[in-house]
This record gives C-alpha cells, sequence and structure tokens, in this order.
C-alpha cells in the first residue's frame, strides 16, 4: 500500500480510461448527429437526467459506505493484532520466570516472540494470497518450518505451535496456570483478529447490487449528452466526459476499498504494520538497532578572492 504517498494522478485516471475514452467518443457521436445533421429531436428534459443522476448519488454513497467500513474493520483487526502481539510478548518475558535464570527459558522466550512476528508476516502474506513464509521462514527454525508444511492454513500453524510452547511452559513450571491462564486469552485474541480478516477476505460484496448501479451508471451516462445539448451545444461533451469521470471514480473507489487485502495502494497496510510489530517486539527482546545513517561529507567552498 502507498501509505502517505499522493497517488500518481495517472494511476487513479488509468482505472477508468477505457471508460472515458468511450463515454468521449459517444459524447462527439451525439454532437455531431445534433450539429450537423439537424436531430433536434433528440434531446429531452434535463429533469430526467437529474433525477436519475440523484438516485445513482444515492446509490454510489451507499456502496462507498459499506465498502469503506470494510476497509475500516480490515484496519481495526490489524490495529488490535499490533496491540495484542505487544501484549502477548509482555507477558512472555514477564510471566517466564525460572529460579536461576537458564539458558533454555531465554531461548523459550526469544523463539515464543520471533514466532509472533513470523506469524503477523505470514498473516498479512496470506490474506495477499502471496507465498506466507517469505517473510516469516527468517523467525524460524528448521523444525518448525517442518511442522509447518502439514497446514495450508500457516498462521493456524503458527498458533498451534505458540499453543504447544505453552503448555510446555506450564509443564516446566516457569508459569503458573493463572498466567497461562491470561496469555491463552491473548492467543485468543489473535486468532478471532485472524478469522475477522479471513471473513472480510473470504466475503464477497454482493454482486447484484455492484451490477444494478453499475447498469443505473450506464443509463445515466447515456442520457446525459441529450439533457444538456440544448443548452450547452458543443460544450456538452467536455462536460458530460467531467460528470461521467466523476461517477465513474467513486465507483472504481469503493470497488477497491471493499478488498482490502488485495495488494493494492488503497489496502490495508498490512506490511508496514508487520514492520512496526517486527521492530517494538525485537526491541523488546533488546535486539533490534536502528539502521545508521550514513553521514554526507561537508562540501568543499571554494573562495575567490578578486
Amino acid at each position: 500500500m502507498l501509505l502517505k504517498n499522493n497517488i500518481p494522478i495517472r494511476y487513479v485516471f488509468g482505472k477508468i480510461k477505457a471508460e472515458v475514452a468511450l463515454v468521449t467518443a459517444y459524447a462527439i457521436l451525439v454532437a455531431v448527429m445534433y450539429l450537423n445533421f439537424h436531430f433536434t429531436r433528440i434531446s429531452i428534459p434535463i429533469a430526467v437526467p437529474t433525477m436519475l443522476g440523484t438516485i445513482l448519488s444515492l446509490l454510489l454513497a451507499f456502496r462507498s459506505n459499506q465498502a469503506y467500513d470494510r476497509w475500516w474493520e480490515a484496519r481495526t483487526l490489524w490495529g488490535a493484532i499490533v496491540n495484542d502481539s505487544r501484549s502477548l510478548t509482555r507477558q512472555i518475558l514477564n510471566f517466564v520466570d525460572t529460579p536461576y535464570t537458564s539458558v533454555e527459558a531465554l531461548y523459550f522466550k526469544e523463539r515464543f516472540v520471533k514466532r509472533q512476528i513470523a506469524w503477523c508476516y505470514s498473516l498479512g502474506q496470506s490474506l495477499r494470497k502471496l507465498p506466507p513464509l517469505q517473510e516469516a521462514d527468517k523467525f524460524m527454525t528448521k523444525e518448525q518450518l517442518a511442522f509447518l508444511q502439514e497446514y495450508t492454513n500457516k498462521p493456524v500453524g503458527l498458533l498451534e505451535l505458540h499453543g504447544e510452547d505453552l503448555r510446555f511452559a506450564y509443564k516446566e513450571g516457569w508459569i503458573n496456570k493463572y498466567q497461562q491462564v491470561e496469555i491463552d486469552r491473548t492467543l485468543t485474541r489473535l486468532c478471532n483478529a485472524m478469522g475477522g480478516c479471513e471473513r472480510i477476505k473470504n466475503t464477497v460484496f454482493p454482486a447484484t447490487y455492484s451490477l444494478y448501479t453499475h447498469l443505473a451508471l450506464v443509463l445515466f451516462i447515456l442520457m446525459l449528452p441529450f439533457g444538456v445539448i440544448d443548452v450547452f451545444g458543443v460544450m456538452m461533451v467536455p462536460l458530460v466526459v467531467a460528470i461521467a469521470s466523476s461517477f465513474l471514480l467513486i465507483e472504481k473507489m469503493a470497488i477497491h476499498l471493499q478488498d482490502p487485502f488485495e495488494n493494492k495502494p488503497t489496502d490495508t497496510p498490512m506490511s508496514s504494520i508487520a514492520q512496526t510489530i517486527d521492530r517494538d517486539l525485537r526491541q523488546m527482546l533488546r535486539e533490534y538497532k536502528e539502521p545508521e545513517v550514513v553521514a554526507k561529507p561537508p562540501q568543499k567552498v571554494t573562495f575567490f578572492v578578486l
């Protein structure tokens, strides 16, 4: 996703260039028929496309709101994943305790936290239908990667490994039953967030509603030139193109927002969020270092004496 960067105008209008070309050709054809062949009876009252445009505006507004609600829910779920990942790491680092700090316990904490980082990367990749372990494999051992081969849904397998490690820590006496319950609640919230993301991903926006809205838009564009040609004449062409482009862009915006996990510039910034979780969790492990900024050498200034 393009985060705070401005989306190029070429990208925006590139999504509707074919439709705009057809609308332009259609408007020019109507203008030529009206001016050169004197088909004066092809005009209609402006109130007709006005009424249809009002109805279409309501339909597009409703669809845009529903699409934005899906996008915002996806962003809210990933915000919860950030918080729960931090909480899980804090619980593991503070709850797991031994009389003497053993190497095995330290390794357990590191393995658990890095697996949570891997889970965040894997979930984002899975939702985008990309290789799920592309960014996550560097945080896991060979044994864990072998274990995940049995799972189609890799994030589910990672949560299963979390549960097994949690049971192991309880049996070893590193945590008590109350701490085990609290950590398990955090894992449950992570699982619920993952299920919410998968629900949005796998629930298709109603096709009939999209079809009816698009047909209403096409009918409005077909009628618009006949309603304004008496008033604007040949200047009807740029007016029709401008109005049609506005409605087409709104429709495209709704289409893009309704699928927040499609690896588009308008989707949920899962990669950026996973990188933030990666940084925070590794800082809690005291492993993260900020990248060094290479200082630029000072420029030489030459003075000329006249």
